[in-house]
Order: C-alpha cells, then structure tokens, then sequence
C-alpha cells in the first residue's frame, strides 16, 4: 500500500513476496516516480485511491463530551426489518459504495418519523484498533445533517471502546469529503492498496 499523508510525505509497504518478485531491497531509498514504475512493470496494480479521515486528539475530546440526538440509535438484530426496508430503499450502488450492513460490529441509525434514513457500520481491522466506518443516507433525507450526526454516535462509540474510527472515501467524492470534514474528521492522506486482481 501506498500513503501520502497531507505534508506530501509518502510511506511504501510493500510484503516479502513483493519485494523479491519487483526486485527490490530492504531499506532501499525509492522517488515515488520509480516506485511506481516498478510496481507497473512487476504487473502489481494499485486500486483507486482512497482520501482517509480520523479524528484528532482535540476534536475525539470534543466528540467523546457529546451527547448523540434521541433520534439516534445503536441497531441490532432486533431491527432486521427495519434495516432490510431501508436497504430496499437504496440503489445498488449507494449499497456497494457505502458498505453499511447489519452484522458489522457496530451499527448506528437516525430515524425520521420512526423510519431508518441514515445508517452507519463499522467494523475493526483484524489484531488493530482501527475501526473503519460507511455511511448511507437515503436519497430524500440527504442534506439534513443525519449522516454527519450518525457518524459522531457511532464513532464515539468506538472512541469510548478504545478504537480508533477511520472514515474512507474515493477522491472524487465531493460529499463524502464535505460529510467527513462536517463530521469533525480531519484528512491524514491519501491511501493506496493493491488491486485484488494483482497476483503476488
């Protein structure tokens, strides 16, 4: 994977096999430029990157003193039917790109009139305390600031259970960068991985 943190510092890790199939060495000094040109002619691609968001220490003891809206709420499997009718009320692609499902470790919602129209799901990093979090609104709730507000709950939350939330989104998305920014998230870079089509 590939980081480049908002200074311009950029980070390289790279896995043992990686490193002998493009020929490189440990603690080899790389420019970004040849780095990659390596990486293309080693076959490895790299999927679109992500913008990644977190909390700083000011803005987690801001977040961590707030009270979340009683029209906020932790869900669980007892809301199955009300999170399926919400589903059903996305597209396919909102679904896909937000990733938000009932069984992830935690789930958050806000509701209008007792019905779900924002919803927000995290799960940890395996063996870490990162904990990354999608977000969806339905189409005619947006611009309400329910996700926003979803997202602080939630990721108090995680805060509270010693868990670092991590927001991610595509570097076009012009929302969900305004929806982590109006969230309290402050931008750490820009975050590449490896392409699951890329063979080791």
């Amino acid at each position: 994977m590939l980081l480049e943190t908002a200074d311009g510092q950029i980070s390289a890790v790279l896995t043992p096999v990686l490193i002998d199939k493009l020929n490189l060495y440990r603690d080899q000094n790389l420019s970004e430029q040849v780095l990659r040109q390596k990486l293309r002619e080693g076959y490895v691609e790299l999927h679109g990157a992500d913008y990644v968001f977190y909390f700083s220490e000011t803005a987690k003891r801001v977040l961590l003193e707030e009270t979340p809206l009683h029209t906020i709420r932790q869900l669980s499997a007892a809301d199955e039917a009300i999170f399926a009718e919400f589903q059903s009320s996305a597209s396919e692609q909102d679904l896909g790109d937000a990733y938000v499902e009932l069984d992830h470790w935690a789930v958050f919602g806000a509701f209008e009139n007792e019905r779900l129209v924002c919803a927000a799901s995290m799960y940890p990093w395996e063996g870490q305390k990162i904990a990354d979090l999608g977000v969806l609104t339905l189409p005619p709730f947006r611009g309400k600031g329910y996700a926003s507000k979803v997202v602080r709950a939630i990721s108090c939350y995680a805060c509270n259970l010693g868990y670092e939330p991590q927001y991610r989104c595509q570097i076009d998305n012009h929302a969900s960068i305004a929806l982590a920014k109006k969230a309290g998230l402050t931008q750490l870079g820009k975050w590449e991985v490896i392409s699951p089509d890329s063979a080791e």
